[in-house]
């Protein structure tokens, strides 16, 4: 009988799986270069089409109908195994009680059960000055700053899945 090194996840654990709210992501590119390097597959999921690598660990979920649908595909499929990306505040509080392994902003944030309750009260509160008239203002431009800390928060949370389970 073989042990598994203490830092590797037993051999019949689930693969990885990367899952993607493509729909206005601005990293999709960079989704799919950290999953082929990580040999992990990558779906993106979207309400419409999009293009995809032709790659065959790289996968398309077009889901149509109602405003949700691509969410609720999302959340069905979150696993212990799961990373998800997306800018979706309340999409990422249901893929944590989902159980998914991590979930990431697009500019690398992580979303984590300690600090999701602040975001949804920020966007609630920030949603409430905007139908009162405020002029709140949007999020900052999207800067290669982001790219490069979304890169490395991606390849840092593979890791860490791989090495742990």
């Amino acid at each position: 009988m073989t042990q598994d090194a203490p830092d590797t996840p037993p051999l019949d654990t689930p693969p990885i799986h990367l899952l993607v709210d493509a729909d206005a992501c601005p990293v999709r590119e960079q989704c799919v270069k950290v999953a082929l390097r990580h040999g992990i597959k990558v779906t993106f999921i979207s309400n419409s089409f999009i293009r995809i690598e032709d790659d065959p660990l790289v996968e398309r979920e077009i889901v149509p109908g109602k405003f949700d649908a691509a969410d609720d595909w999302i959340v069905e499929h979150v696993t212990a195994r799961s990373v998800v990306v997306t800018a979706d505040i309340l999409l990422a509080e249901r893929c944590l009680k989902a159980d998914a392994a991590a979930v990431l902003s697009p500019i690398g944030k992580p979303f984590t059960h300690d600090s999701i309750g602040m975001a949804v009260a920020t966007r609630s509160i920030m949603a409430d000055l905007r139908a009162g008239g405020a002029q709140v203002g949007g999020p900052a431009a999207f800067s290669r700053t982001d790219r490069s800390r979304f890169l490395s928060a991606l390849d840092l949370a593979l890791v860490r899945l791989k090495r742990h389970g």
